[in-house]
């Protein structure tokens, strides 16, 4: 299979998710009715908490990852359903236990599960879901697809730790960072993607395409949402503005600014990741460095380069409707502002 080229769009018409949301309508449909009949409980807050944060919006990217690799394989039976639904679940747990750990107060636009119900039962809740997910990739009855999932669980765990452990270390380095996002946000990606050439019983060669789409697709996701940190208002956000700041996380913003930096610049960055500068006026001349570094755009055209491979792996596919509709999610993904 020949390979064509397809390059990353840098002007003309701002790319839209609209393709793929076109392409995946019918499938997230099915997958939507997984979700809402695998959340339900006998126990009230159970369905009540997981439904705070699942009916309160997102883009749905990762499951919709795993509807759009089936629709790019050529699949035509429904194994893809269930286990996008578990690709869901296992995405909202981690939301779940994030929002406890990071202390957030806003998720998707609106007030975090944390602050509504409490810590206890948002991690419980999350622990709720993560079973479900597993129960769904048990009904599916393949072994690779579970070891594929439950290998990603585990990454994005560590992950997860990871970013604590480097949490208000101004050392950590732009290999580091890049280690950390790989393991907490683009595993999952590479996983749901990864997993639409299994059921589809494609080729390794398709099968490590899928992975590689998804896995960039994922550093640059978080890349930019890194980015927009600093760059966008919570309004269109949907989180609090600052809250990386403030939490001392050492994302590729503050990374590019603190090396970028002189001496003066360097002690505010040592003083605010330790957690001595958090006010208002902190995080405004935290975002005014930025911004006089460029590290923003910087991040943003870090994102583009994983944005350009994960087009790349993908080029091994037929053109058609399908990969139309990958390349240009990558694009919406990198070009978004919130």
């Amino acid at each position: 299979m020949s390979a064509d080229v397809i390059s990353l769009r840098t002007r003309g018409p701002q790319p839209s998710l609209a393709p793929m949301l076109a392409l995946t309508a019918s499938g997230m449909n099915s997958v939507n009715s997984v979700i809402l009949d695998r959340m339900q409980s006998e126990i009230p807050l159970i369905p009540a908490l997981a439904g705070h944060l699942i009916a309160g919006g997102g883009k749905r990217m990762r499951p919709m990852l795993t509807v759009a690799g089936a629709e790019l394989c050529g699949y035509q039976g429904t194994r893809h359903h269930k286990l996008a639904a578990a690709v869901e679940f296992i995405h909202t747990a981690t939301l779940l236990h994030d929002d406890v750990v990071d202390g957030s107060e806003m998720r998707r636009g609106k007030a975090a599960a944390n602050i509504v119900f409490g810590n206890p039962a948002t991690v419980l809740v999350g622990d709720f879901l993560f079973t479900r997910s597993f129960e769904l990739m048990v009904e599916d009855g393949s072994l690779k697809v579970l070891k594929i999932l439950s290998r990603a669980s585990s990454v994005i765990a560590q992950g997860e730790v990871d970013q604590l452990t480097a949490q208000r270390k101004i050392e950590t380095s732009e290999d580091h960072y890049l280690e950390i996002i790989g393991s907490k946000t683009a595993a999952l990606f590479a996983a749901a993607t990864r997993i639409s050439a299994v059921i589809a019983e494609k080729s390794e060669a398709e099968e490590l395409a899928l992975d590689a789409y998804g896995r960039n697709l994922g550093i640059a996701f978080q890349l930019v949402d890194d980015a927009i940190d600093y760059d966008s208002e919570a309004a269109e956000s949907g989180k609090d503005k600052g809250d990386d700041f403030r939490e001392g996380k050492m994302t590729l913003p503050v990374i590019l600014a603190y090396a970028r930096g002189n001496a003066e610049e360097r002690k505010f960055w040592e003083d605010a990741i330790a957690g001595f500068r958090t006010e208002d006026e902190d995080l405004a001349h935290a975002v005014e460095l930025i911004n006089r570094h460029a590290c923003v755009e910087a991040t943003r055209e870090r994102a583009r380069l994983y944005a350009q491979r994960a087009i790349d792996a993908i080029s091994i596919f037929p053109a058609g409707a399908a990969r139309d509709a990958m390349c240009e999610a990558v694009e919406f993904a990198v070009a978004r502002r919130y």
